[in-house]
């Protein structure tokens, strides 16, 4: 009876840790409800998988032990899984996320997974060990069911732009043809009616990098393109498909490290445009940090 009480804690801690880590915002993914369920599925086993764990050691089975974490380390197909759907997204987006933002994405709902097993082997524990009446134990373990899932997903927020950069209003301008912010070129529009475009109703920023680690970070194209899509995606972009001209554009300063993204936003709202680029998050894989280094520091 008490094995029972503790695999059902522990697996209904781990479901209900993956659910409150589900959500679908404005980058679309995953879809409701066909993408919700594969994800809750998934993490009702990798639950049940954690929550199986501690009456295993128990009753010494650890023979069972060694079965589940093989089926726990096959969560990594997870990863592929989405890196596949996401990827066969991207023909359909106006602005592309980019394969660095796909391999971040998919790298998330790895790790979910995973988190959710940490929240169902932390209940079990805590099920497992407790002796007093069987009310004090389930509130014990939901206290700290809802603790360790705080912990964890507190832990798995990384940095946002605006985090690790200055993100201010730049002024576009043309030379001819040549659409420059500050000095920087950022294209060659033709058009004289995509021109007028850009002059009535275009937005630029100047992402300014707050040392090397950041300037290192926002060089990685992978983030540069993050930057594009996210900020699209939040606001809107003014394009159809086929506007070539009107492609969100990042480009950066050798000089300086600053990027400097333009775009035509759906609606003219300068402090939106500001608020969804410091919003965009810091890829996982476009982390640098040469200060760590004998030579960074060296350089700095």
């Amino acid at each position: 009876m008490s094995h029972i009480v503790t695999l059902l804690t522990g697996t209904s801690a781990g479901f209900l840790a993956r659910l409150y880590m589900l959500r679908r915002d404005y980058r679309q993914y995953p879809s409701y409800p066909q993408g919700w369920a594969v994800h809750l599925f998934v993490g009702f086993i990798g639950a049940a998988i954690g929550a199986v764990i501690v009456p295993a050691v128990i009753e010494k089975e650890y023979a069972a032990v060694s079965f589940l974490i093989l089926a726990a380390s096959q969560f990594r197909e997870v990863r592929n899984v989405e890196r596949a759907t996401l990827g066969a997204m991207e023909s359909t987006e106006l602005v592309k996320r980019g394969t660095a933002y796909i391999e971040g994405i998919a790298r998330v709902f790895e790790a979910r997974n995973y988190l959710s097993i940490w929240v169902a082997l932390s209940v079990a524990v805590v099920s497992a060990i407790w002796r007093g009446a069987l009310w004090g134990r389930l509130a014990a373990c939901a206290l700290v069911g809802w603790l360790v899932t705080l912990l964890l997903s507190q832990l798995m927020q990384g940095d946002r732009v605006g985090d690790i950069a200055t993100v201010e209003l730049a002024e576009l301008r043309f030379e001819q043809a040549l659409l420059k912010v500050e000095e920087t070129v950022m294209m060659n529009v033709g058009l004289q009616t995509a021109r007028s475009v850009y002059i009535e109703r275009g937005l630029a920023a100047k992402i300014t990098p707050k040392g090397p680690n950041a300037k290192a970070t926002l060089a990685n194209l992978g983030q540069m393109q993050a930057i594009a899509h996210d900020v699209s995606a939040m606001i809107g972009v003014y394009m159809d498909v086929g506007e070539q001209e009107f492609i969100p554009m990042v480009r950066r300063n050798p000089a300086s490290g600053c990027l400097y993204l333009v775009m035509v936003p759906s609606q003219d709202d300068p402090d939106a445009f500001l608020t969804a680029v410091r919003r965009v998050p810091v890829l996982e894989g476009a982390v640098r940090k040469p200060l760590t280094s004998k030579a960074g520091k060296m350089v700095d």
